[in-house]
């Protein structure tokens, strides 16, 4: 596989990839189950001249690189993800739509995780740092995300705290996530305004600059018996806490 290529498993993933760009797709492989549910791709492949094939479960796995490979995968073209601008920022707030902001989220299970709570609540896009010890769609992510990444716009930014201002200068509720002090999840005090969800590292959570760049800082309240929650679950809790609010998410204009 060239290092242009990415490989994308499962079944859900693959059909997003191809309803959102099958000119990305290079080959496809799957196993003999799986084959029967995807002809409409093959012939699609066919039509463009490229490889389809089903094979055995030992060649999808070392194609995959991994036993999770679901029945199919994927080799498609990587894609770099587009920079977030204040213009964009600026587009999003008249179009009145929310996003998820990651600062320095490190492991590629939680992007997948998180990009398919954002897709599934109907969150249209997320935002992740253009810092190296940041993940980036990638096997793992697209497999976790089970379609997710494909359903979002994912954009990344050079510094985080920097687009947080242009984004609250844009007129967004830009909420952080602390690990401990912040208010409850709940909605602005004022006109009701598209929200940015600001979610940190996993070991160290928003570096001091991302915390005060954020409009406000909000906890989710737990029993203390452990310390905190897995990110990818704590955007599951705030997404759906934020959505409450009058308008609630709303997708990405077409």
């Amino acid at each position: 596989m060239k290092d242009s290529e990415i490989a994308i498993c499962g079944l859900a993933a693959v059909r997003a990839r191809f309803q959102r760009d099958a000119s990305t797709i290079v080959r496809l492989f799957f196993d003999r189950p799986t084959s029967k549910r995807v002809g409409l791709i093959c012939r699609a492949l066919a039509g463009a001249r490229k490889v389809y094939r089903c094979v055995e479960p030992a060649e999808l796995e070392r194609i995959a690189g991994s036993v999770h490979h679901g029945g199919i995968v994927a080799v498609v073209e990587d894609r770099l993800p587009a920079v977030a601008t204040a213009e964009n920022a600026a587009a999003w707030r008249r179009r009145h739509e929310n996003l998820v902001v990651l600062d320095r989220v490190g492991n590629a299970h939680n992007l997948g995780a998180i990009a398919r709570t954002a897709a599934y609540l109907g969150v249209p896009r997320i935002v992740i740092a253009g810092d190296p010890a940041a993940a980036r769609p990638g096997a793992a992510a697209y497999r976790v995300a089970e379609g997710g990444l494909d359903a979002l716009d994912v954009f990344s930014v050079p510094e985080v705290a920097a687009f947080l201002r242009q984004l609250s200068a844009a007129g967004f509720d830009v909420v952080g996530a602390a690990t401990r002090g912040g208010a409850a999840a709940g909605p602005f005090a004022g006109p009701p305004a598209p929200w940015a969800l600001v979610l940190g590292n996993e070991e160290h959570g928003l570096a001091p600059a991302v915390e005060s760049a954020c409009t406000r800082l909000v906890s989710i309240p737990g029993g203390g018996r452990v310390e905190s929650l897995n990110v990818s679950a704590a955007a599951a809790i705030l997404i759906q806490e934020l959505g409450r609010r009058g308008g609630g998410t709303r997708r990405r204009a077409p």
